[in-house]
């Protein structure tokens, strides 16, 4: 994948050859952003190597995109947009690493900014893959790990399909499967979050909450792999409210009604960002008019709700 390799047996059991993103010209590389988290927490002590906090993905299909052209006798990056010194700092880190030029990085993301959807994450995987494409180089994703985690918590979006991962020490807990063909439906409260600030205040969790958010993890793990969308559903509310008291979502409380009135699947928040979203199953014969009902009940509250598609395997 874009000259990416992994690490460890799970990945040659559960990463398929080309992966979850679509293809693209070989001057380029990409990668997926993430509504949120299905789940985010704190797991009871011991249960986790180093950190016990950790996140479960919720892959979308929207992309960051990065172009690097090398310039021969310079060790600097210039970056645009300028401001993505973020990703500016990773790609000076490769080059250095592989002994490479620098040069120039060109982003294109189509991931808002401080909402909670995984935008300086896929910056930085996309700015890794397209160096490596650049000098075709094979890199470890333990090395982009190692290079993420110097600059910030990362979500888990440089390994394909949805995965537990601990985003402070930018490290896999586990493979989970593919997320099954849901439907985000999506408002965000407005304002940003950035991503440091908000990890240094958000402090320790409750051992009666790392408990629950145990189960809740062992449950996603077997949910994912059966495709099961009514846990995954329920997994995703569950979360959403033991964070709320936490870092309240205004809207949650509509959201979750709305949810009930249409029998969505359950809600699900970015718990480090602005955004929350119902979930509904894509492929359900009566998915239309449980779109348009929750459409319906949203713009009660909300006059701009977006629609969101996860992941859910291979595209060329």
């Amino acid at each position: 994948m874009y000259h990416q390799t992994f690490d460890g047996a799970d990945a040659a059991q559960n990463i398929a050859e080309d992966g979850q993103e679509p293809r693209i010209d070989s001057s380029g590389a990409l990668c997926c952003g993430t509504f949120g988290e299905l789940l985010q927490g704190q797991l009871p002590a011991g249960s986790a190597p180093r950190d016990s906090h950790f996140l479960v993905t919720m892959p979308i299909a929207l992309f960051a995109r990065a172009h690097f052209t090398p310039i021969a006798g310079t060790r600097s990056v210039t970056v645009y947009p300028s401001h993505k010194l973020k990703a500016k700092q990773l790609a000076e880190n490769l080059v250095s690493a592989l002994g490479a030029s620098g040069g120039i990085l060109l982003l294109q993301s189509e991931l808002p900014e401080g909402k909670g959807l995984a935008s300086s994450s896929a910056d930085l995987v996309a700015a890794a893959r397209s160096i490596a494409r650049c000098f075709n180089r094979r890199i470890r994703t333990s090395l982009i790990e190692k290079l993420m985690a110097a600059i910030e918590p990362s979500d888990g979006v440089m390994y394909p399909g949805v995965v537990a991962y601990q985003q402070r020490e930018c490290s896999l807990l586990s493979f989970l499967g593919q997320m099954p063909p849901l439907a985000i439906v999506g408002i965000d409260e407005g304002g940003t979050v950035e991503t440091v600030d908000y990890d240094q205040r958000r402090g320790e969790i409750s051992a009666s909450h790392r408990a629950k958010y145990h189960e809740l993890l062992d449950r996603a793990r077997t949910a994912i792999p059966q495709g099961d969308t009514a846990t995954i559903g329920r997994i995703a509310t569950a979360s959403a409210l033991l964070h709320q008291e936490r870092a309240p979502k205004e809207h949650l409380n509509s959201m979750l009604n709305a949810s009930e009135a249409t029998d969505a699947l359950g809600v699900i928040v970015a718990h480090s960002g602005t955004m929350s979203g119902i979930l509904l199953d894509r492929v359900a014969a009566d998915f239309s008019r449980k779109l348009r009902s929750v459409l319906a009940q949203i713009s009660v509250f909300d006059d701009s709700p977006k629609i969101y598609l996860t992941m859910t395997g291979s595209v060329r």
